[in-house]
């Protein structure tokens, strides 16, 4: 049986950094099905990306216009979940506030690097283009580790 069947991005509001995870994490080879979602801290109203993400995001041939920030549910989170957040502080946040979150990281710990994805609120353009190239490589870094753990098991 594979580890997880629902990979989660998260970041405080679902309009940039975590939606721009799941865009590049959707475009990966895995060698099993995983589903693949953005999620929010604290999500008051379905807003769209951040216009400055999803034009790195077309930049680099990839999309999410059609995203819509969602507010992290509690019935979303089962043992078989990944939750990978953009910051130390809401890792911290995920397992105070939802009893049912065991496999929680930063994307940079669980791809093998360390440090926080800078907050994009208020930068400039090319911030987000710097964070989607860090994306992408901690992608890359997720990627390898998932594959490892499925192989691991046969």
């Amino acid at each position: 049986m594979k580890k997880y069947d629902r990979l989660i991005f998260l970041d405080a509001d679902d309009t940039a950094r975590a939606p721009m995870a799941a865009a590049v994490m959707r475009e990966q080879p895995l060698l099993d099905d995983l589903k693949i979602l953005s999620r929010g801290l604290v999500v008051l109203f379905p807003e769209p990306i951040n216009p400055k993400a999803e034009a790195v995001l077309v930049s680099h041939g990839l999309t999410a216009k059609e995203h819509t920030a969602v507010q992290l549910q509690q019935a979303e989170i089962t043992p078989r979940t990944l939750i990978l957040t953009m910051e130390d502080n809401q890792k911290e946040k995920i397992w105070s506030s939802y009893s049912e979150a065991a496999n929680v990281y930063t994307i940079a710990e669980f791809a093998g690097a360390k440090g926080d994805l800078l907050p994009l609120w208020g930068e400039p353009l090319p911030a987000y283009g710097k964070s989607l190239e860090v994306i992408e490589i901690l992608v890359k870094g997720l990627v390898m580790k998932l594959d490892e753990e499925e192989l691991s098991k046969e």
